[in-house]
């Protein structure tokens, strides 16, 4: 097989799995106890955490780690909003003498209940994770909003500033979207958002191990991160939460990763993000020089053995070079199916809609352009080889299909 879907079938990086190895069997402990076996876990704990601090730029504290993006991102955003929705009119802001029975009832009635709406700018290319997320709060008190992209994949900077109320309090912005590659205005949508008291919650999961992320420069207050995006264990992630900002849990218990995150940690894991980390800390500028040699080899391939250029969309776009969405000529399920030794991504046509036919929707794709369009992510160990075969069955698979 050759696998041109990286999104969906990372393997675990062998250092990454020699890291973990000795959490499963010997050093088994949790972390916060008394005795030494259980401090050395929490040493090893807090040396990942460095790693993953390491990784986007900032201090170990403003990491938390999660079960991977979907919660972090849940944590942003129903941690943001709850804090936004929890503050509160005293009764002492309106002076005793001015109170009149009914006014002195609905004061009191006001206290035990949210203060105004809150409004929420979501952009339509997020992650399912990050749309269910607001539209989950989406009620009596929250109104969320879906901010539009252009043709070209990218979000407006000047759509999100003349969308923003006297209300807003949160703007979510995904860094890289999975399905066109196209990289996100983040920074300047930050600087716009902030000066005017609103946050930002950055969903960069697509985009660490494929190009170095600093959220200093992002100036996000919340960035969501994956591990098996960058070759770490599936099932665990973090959170970058900035000094100073105040979320509420989303789950109750015991207070664990700076409160925000009740039970036992997931130490395996957490060990294994860490050193995936350290991994993509080293090797994120090499590894976007070569996918995008390989992009191109891969284009210029389709245009020679297709006789006619691909449409590659949201070309010319500022994009991760290792994520490509590709019109072909005939039906990509059709492809799918005549080049069985290819794993690569297509549209689904069930309801609702994925991920891959928002995404297209988003840019204006007609129906029978979603159809025809496949996504291709390529990961650190795809070849040139690998690249000229998936080529060569590609054409081939097209000549099949449109022979029918």
């Amino acid at each position: 097989m050759i696998y041109l879907d990286f999104n969906r079938t990372t393997p675990l990086a062998p250092s990454v799995l020699e890291a973990m190895q000795p959490y499963w069997a010997t050093h088994f402990m949790l972390p916060g106890q008394e005795h030494s076996q259980a401090q050395a876990v929490g040493e090893s704990l807090e040396q990942a955490r460095e790693s993953v601090a390491a990784m986007v730029g900032c201090d170990p504290f403003e990491i938390v780690f999660t079960s991977g993006g979907t919660e972090a991102n849940n944590l942003a955003i129903c941690g943001q909003l709850s804090q936004a929705a929890s503050a509160r009119v005293p009764a002492a802001a309106v002076p005793l003498a001015k109170r009149s029975r009914a006014v002195s009832s609905a004061l009191q009635s006001h206290e035990k209940t949210t203060v105004g709406r809150i409004h929420v700018l979501v952009s339509e290319l997020e992650h399912d994770s990050v749309l269910a997320a607001a539209f989950s709060l989406a009620g009596d008190r929250v109104d969320v909003e879906l901010v539009p992209c252009q043709e070209n994949g990218v979000v407006d900077p000047a759509q999100v500033e003349s969308m923003l109320r006297a209300n807003t309090r949160l703007v979510c912005l995904q860094l890289a979207n999975p399905v066109l590659g196209t990289l996100q205005k983040v920074r300047e949508v930050a600087d716009i958002c902030h000066n005017r008291g609103v946050s930002v919650h950055c969903d960069a999961t697509q985009a660490f191990g494929k190009l170095p992320v600093e959220v200093s420069q992002l100036r996000a207050d919340t960035v969501s991160i994956s591990g098996h995006k960058f070759y770490g264990p599936k099932g665990c992630g973090a959170i970058y939460v900035r000094r100073g900002l105040h979320l509420s849990p989303i789950c109750h218990g015991e207070p664990r990763e700076m409160g925000l995150r009740p039970g036992a940690e997931n130490i395996p894991a957490c060990i294994g993000l860490g050193a995936a980390a350290h991994l993509a800390s080293r090797c994120e500028s090499e590894v976007s020089d070569n996918f995008a040699e390989l992009s191109d080899r891969f284009l210029n391939g389709l245009e020679s053995s297709l006789g006619k250029s691909p449409i590659l969309l949201a070309d010319g776009s500022p994009r991760i070079a290792n994520t490509m969405a590709i019109e072909m000529p005939c039906d990509a399920s059709a492809i799918q199916k005549a080049a069985r030794q290819l794993v690569f991504a297509t549209a689904q046509s069930a309801e609702p809609p994925d991920e891959i036919t928002r995404s297209l929707k988003a840019i204006g794709r007609t129906e029978t352009q979603i159809r025809r369009t496949i996504r291709i992510s390529l990961g650190w160990t795809t070849s040139r080889d690998q690249i000229d075969r998936a080529v060569s069955l590609i054409a081939d698979a097209c000549d099949t299909v449109m022979a029918r």
